[in-house]
């Protein structure tokens, strides 16, 4: 293949629009508090994805099951500033958030999803407070500041919080500061279902109440994709990664349930701390599996008459 562009899925594209569904890459990586590596993490994930099937039991098709799927080309920046480098991904992503367009984004940390959120209350959702933010993650990325600064990607939550958003629920969280536990519990618009009161085998497991909830969403929804939200087990290098996680599973029961009804706009994703290992292909393979499960919904569930409101 020499120097040919990889495709998601190794699918053939189109080299012309109009596209359905973008992949974008955003290999951020200037913020990083423990494991390193998220800026090789959106072309792993792309290569990973080609051991993919393309088969998914809720489709009657192979994917692309008559979706025009892009690949785009990376992000790059070489901004001397966080600040710049974020304000730089704006400039990238902006050509495709038209919502004529359903874009999926590869990360890279996740303070990645700052500049995104702000360019959709810009040009696509005037009023934020009509934006709910679905967010699997092992931690809740409410601090202040994380090592002196407000925009890393344990603070990208609050800052998007800050934004006016109408509501974040957040699943999976069990890494979590006495400052974000407050901060959650003051504010009503937050929604938290732990990892321990959702994976407990007691009788008061909230797994069900957690999905029956889900169900009860209506509106515009961004979802984002924290791979450290699941289990250690199944993404072992990605930048925090953290015991006691969602299973697969249990992911993609989440994300047919956000796709499955017609009272939900689900507007675009991103998966982020996507870090490869050099031992194995197990995190970008999971990030891969967990792409091609919202790019199956999308498929699938998406009603071709969505509104913006």
């Amino acid at each position: 293949m020499g120097g040919m562009k990889k495709t998601f899925l190794g699918l053939d594209e189109s080299k012309f629009g109009p596209w359905d569904f973008v992949i974008l890459s955003i290999p951020l990586e200037m913020t990083t508090s423990y494991g390193e590596g998220t800026k090789m993490g959106p072309k792993a994930c792309i290569d990973a994805s080609y051991q993919v099937e393309l088969f998914d039991p809720i489709l009657p098709a192979d994917l692309p099951n008559g979706v025009k799927i892009h690949t785009a080309e990376p992000w790059n920046s070489e901004a001397p500033t966080l600040r710049s480098q974020l304000d730089s991904i704006t400039d990238y992503v902006s050509p495709w958030i038209d919502k004529s367009i359903f874009p999926l984004i590869l990360g890279g940390e996740h303070g990645i999803l700052l500049p995104i959120i702000e360019l959709i209350g810009e040009s696509m959702i005037r009023d934020l407070s009509k934006l709910t933010i679905v967010q699997i993650d092992a931690h809740a990325d409410l601090r202040n500041t994380l090592n002196g600064e407000k925009f890393s990607h344990g603070t990208v939550i609050r800052r998007i919080y800050e934004l006016g958003i109408g509501k974040v629920i957040q699943i999976g969280v069990r890494g979590i500061s006495r400052e974000e536990n407050e901060f959650i519990k003051s504010h009503d618009n937050i929604e938290t279902w732990f990892a321990r009161d959702l994976l407990s085998l007691s009788e008061d497991n909230k797994w069900k109440d957690m999905i029956e909830n889900i169900g009860r969403l209506e509106g515009n929804i961004w979802l984002t994709f924290d791979c450290d939200g699941l289990d250690g087990k199944i993404v072992p290098t990605t930048g925090t990664s953290f015991p006691g996680g969602i299973s697969y599973w249990g992911a993609v029961e989440i994300i047919e349930k956000l796709f499955e009804s017609k009272k939900r706009n689900i507007i675009g994703a991103d998966i982020n701390e996507i870090v490869p290992s050099e031992e194995g292909t197990l995190t970008e393979f999971s990030a891969a599996l967990i792409a091609t499960k919202i790019l199956s919904c999308y498929t699938n569930y998406t009603n071709e008459n969505t509104k913006y409101t």
